[in-house]
């Protein structure tokens, strides 16, 4: 009986696992975790909102990064300008420019 301990430990310890194997697959998986679930959709949300930028025409209601409601009046290569009340016009960097406003709840 112990000689088949002896032969079972003897033969169970003789193959020791590669070191670069049992640390590369964890590392390749935190990679490939990190990749879709992190940056994947952040490139996603960074190309929708640049071809949203390049479409913006004239009479579309915008809100800039500060919270600001208007509706553009002209457009330049990289600013718009904004009319935000009657005659009340200001140049903002269409960077600034977040969403359109044509799918928000109307107020009354």
């Amino acid at each position: 009986m112990n000689n088949l301990l002896f032969i079972a430990q003897i033969s169970g310890t003789g193959s020791s696992p590669n070191p670069l194997t049992s640390m590369l697959i964890p590392m390749l998986v935190i990679i490939l975790i990190f990749y879709f679930f992190m940056i994947r959709p952040q490139v996603k949300r960074q190309k929708e909102l640049r071809t949203f930028r390049e479409s913006l025409a004239k009479g579309d209601k915008v809100v800039t990064t500060g919270g600001i409601y208007g509706k553009i009046v002209e457009i330049k290569d990289n600013f718009v300008i904004m009319e935000i009340d009657s005659n009340v016009n200001i140049r903002v960097d269409k960077a600034a420019i977040i969403k359109d406003m044509s799918d928000a709840p109307q107020q009354r």
